[in-house]
């Protein structure tokens, strides 16, 4: 009779979406999972890590080792451990993107720059999380005043020819701007382009502080957006590593550590990492 294989799993729970990944035991990407967070993270991470499980087949049972990750990583009352988003972030852009040596997470709360090793390991990172206005928080507050979708504020920003300069520094007063500026006869994808640039600079400013080092990976919710790809990867004058997979770096790179963890912990890996 076969052996079951034996999997891990990695739980990201964000201020705005709770995403899931599951590696088998070679570290191979088997499945991602991602919904809303809601009010209550707990239920959120639980329906989760259900679905996760129900899209790969396979049963609790064959999963050896969970990691929480994110801002409710404290509430992942079925995890074994946590480690920190910004080590997940690192591991799994890596994964993904070997020669990364820097990465951006933009998410729903925060922003972190990471510079990482040839192993993915940190080096160094700062992040911006006490104020939304360069994170994904700004761009919703945009898309809500305006009655446009996320998907849209990207997808429509990419027509600009002629970004309006946001001045506003804090993202409530941002959505005030917004109305004004159409008020004044700009075009919509000019508005939307200058909220994408306002971004963008303070963005840079966090890499600038750890270190701007060639491969950039651009990691979190944000970097499915097009417009703020084009945006930043005009700003920094080289292009960056995303793919529909980058939403999922958080979760990947708690899956690869829970793998990692529970093989120096058994004696089952090659060596201890």
């Amino acid at each position: 009779m076969q052996a079951l294989r034996t999997y891990f799993a990695g739980i990201d729970a964000g201020s705005t979406y709770t995403k899931g990944a599951l590696v088998d035991d070679r570290g191979a990407l088997v499945e991602t999972t991602v919904d809303m967070t809601g009010i209550n993270i707990v239920t959120a991470t639980k329906k989760a890590y259900a679905q996760l499980l129900e899209k790969a087949g396979v049963s609790e049972g064959q999963v050896a080792y969970v990691i929480g990750t994110g801002y409710g990583r404290y509430r992942i009352t079925f995890g074994n451990t946590q480690v920190t988003e910004i080590s997940c972030h690192a591991k799994g852009a890596h994964a993904l993107f070997p020669g990364t040596r820097t990465v951006l997470d933009m998410g729903g709360q925060d922003t972190k720059a990471i510079r990482v090793n040839d192993r993915g390991e940190v080096v160094d990172f700062c992040m911006n999380d006490k104020c939304a206005a360069g994170t994904g928080r700004f761009i919703e507050g945009s898309a809500r005043v305006l009655g446009l979708s996320l998907k849209q504020v990207g997808t429509l920003s990419m027509n600009s020819s002629n970004p309006v300069k946001v001045s506003s520094t804090c993202a409530v007063f941002a959505e005030t701007e917004t109305q004004e500026q159409l008020a004044w006869g700009n075009k919509l994808e000019d508005v939307l382009y200058g909220i994408h640039v306002s971004i963008a600079t303070r963005s840079i400013g966090l890499l600038r502080r750890v270190g701007i080092d060639p491969e950039i990976t651009f990691t979190g919710g944000v970097s499915q957006n097009p417009g703020m790809i084009r945006c930043l990867e005009e700003q920094l004058g080289q292009k960056l590593n995303t793919s529909p997979l980058t939403n999922f770096c958080g979760a990947l790179g708690a899956a690869l550590f829970a793998r990692e963890k529970y093989e120096n912990t058994t004696g089952t890996g090659r060596s201890a990492a």
